[in-house]
């Protein structure tokens, strides 16, 4: 599968204007290569496929790099090698631009010979991650899966009288025993007031009966994330925030079907956004719908007011309205969601998004 992804980028080299690209952002090495280490680059040309690592690294690269590239061992500070391994003559050269420093920029250009020009070449690899392979879209499966079963895991040991920050502890719990490497992100709990804050994060405060409480949370299986947001009610609540509940729910609902090949991101935001906005509560809504999860738990395409993207098959978002009211309350219901070419959307997240009552 590297080989086919390398060849791929190697494809796109002429119209971006480089003779050979450097990725040097490790999770695009690691969707080339496979690498899992934190030391290592990838040089991509028309025919080349080379992989560089340094002494700490050359045991697991030969686990985990396949042939389909030339592994190559340098000194520490990678970049020292790049002039010898460059072919002769005038050369474009490719980088990161999105993620390469000015001051790596500089480095690289005393280090490189005149015949070495450095072409801003960055998003090359993140278009091509944009579209899951199969293989992907099960990794993420899976790790949706995990975060499923760990939520479950969590609201059946209750809520009431535990703190935010021992919720999001337990979270993280159950999805290591149940074979995440991890949370994909810190998870977000937020209980009464503090859930009209998108991102907030959890605190020592302790969740009371009558609480709305936001859990936003995802495992990292296999080098993938999920992303999954509900919002649950600790016993009765009031009438108010039901009823956002239920709006947030309908905005939701409405954004998932608008997910189809060929939509455009701000189309799909501007469905869901309308919903809310209908109910008059459209200043309670100030964030964008969703966004692509792969080897990052924020990637493209976006569902936002501003987006430019357009939904293409085999990509993977979120979908997450939300209402958020200042000293109130706030709701946010999240799925994760594969763009199929046919049968509308695939929803990977199993949980029921029927309000959930909980002690």
């Amino acid at each position: 599968m590297t080989a086919v992804r390398a060849d791929r980028l190697a494809a796109k080299l002429e119209g971006a204007g480089v003779d050979v690209l450097l990725v040097t952002a490790l999770v695009n090495v690691r969707y080339l290569t496979g690498y899992t280490g934190s030391n290592g680059l990838v040089l991509v040309g028309r025919e080349s496929r080379l992989f560089v690592t340094d002494f700490r690294y050359v045991e697991q690269a030969a686990a985990e790099v396949d042939g389909s590239f030339e592994r190559v061992q340098a000194p520490q500070e990678l970049t020292e090698a790049l002039a010898e391994l460059l072919p002769g003559g005038a050369v474009r050269l490719g980088f990161e631009d999105t993620s390469v420093t000015v001051r790596q920029h500089d480095r690289l250009r005393e280090l490189l010979p005149d015949r070495v020009e450095l072409v801003p070449a960055g998003g090359l690899v993140e278009r091509l991650r944009r579209v899951k392979d199969p293989a992907e879209l099960e990794l993420i499966a899976a790790a949706s899966r995990i975060a499923d079963e760990a939520l479950e895991a969590v609201l059946a040991g209750g809520l009431a009288g535990r703190s935010e920050r021992e919720l999001a502890l337990a979270l993280d719990l159950a999805m290591r025993e149940r074979g995440a490497t991890g949370p994909s992100f810190d998870p977000i709990v937020a209980a009464g007031a503090r859930g009209a804050m998108p991102h907030a994060r959890p605190t020592d405060a302790i969740v009371q009966r009558g609480d709305v409480v936001v859990i936003d949370w995802g495992a990292l299986a296999g080098g993938y994330c999920s992303d999954c947001t509900r919002t649950v009610a600790v016993g009765t609540i009031d009438d108010d925030a039901r009823q956002a509940y239920e709006l947030v729910l309908a905005a939701q609902l409405a954004g998932l079907e608008a997910v189809r090949p060929g939509a455009g991101g701000k189309a799909v935001d501007t469905i869901a956004r309308e919903v809310i906005e209908a109910a008059g509560r459209g200043d309670q809504f100030g964030h964008g719908l969703g966004h692509g999860v792969g080897l990052d738990i924020h990637e493209a395409p976006r569902l936002a007011q501003y987006s430019k993207d357009t939904l293409l098959a085999g990509e993977i978002v979120t979908v997450e309205p939300g209402v958020y009211v200042p000293g109130r309350f706030g709701i946010r219901i999240e799925d994760l969601v594969s763009v199929s070419q046919e049968g509308g959307p695939r929803v990977l997240t199993g949980l029921s998004k029927t309000l959930q009552i909980v002690d």
